[in-house]
């Protein structure tokens, strides 16, 4: 399984680049990453961009609220989320829909573009 993942403080937001094959176990190394970085900088603006080659099954984005839990993401959490690859974007609509449903945070855009402006209110970096 080969994936990427770097999550740094970009000053006003945390960026994710989420990159290859995705299971659970890096789903759960990406939102540990992504929370604890939040903490360590008082940020919660997520700005997630992922290039998905193999994704996680649909029963996968049911557990999504489950770690979005365990980490303690919440309201405080805004989270726009970037999916190039087109059959990990039809897990991640579903992953949205099943944490919108349980009020949870996180938008899916096509462009990091849309993303960064709904995110931040500006689509200059």
């Amino acid at each position: 399984m080969h994936n990427k993942l770097e999550v740094t403080f970009e000053g006003d937001h945390i960026r994710v680049i989420a990159d290859g094959d995705k299971d659970y176990h890096f789903l759960y190394r990406t939102w540990r990453d992504v929370t604890a970085a939040c903490e360590l900088h008082d940020c919660y603006n997520v700005l997630g961009i992922a290039n998905t080659t193999t994704p996680v099954e649909a029963l996968e984005g049911f557990e999504l609220a489950a770690l979005f839990k365990e980490f303690n993401i919440d309201q405080r959490y805004r989270i726009a989320w970037v999916e190039a690859d087109n059959d990990a974007r039809d897990v991640a609509i579903f992953a949205q829909t099943v944490l919108a449903n349980r009020g949870l945070p996180g938008l899916l855009f096509e462009t990091e573009a849309e993303a960064r402006k709904w995110l931040l209110g500006s689509e200059s970096k």
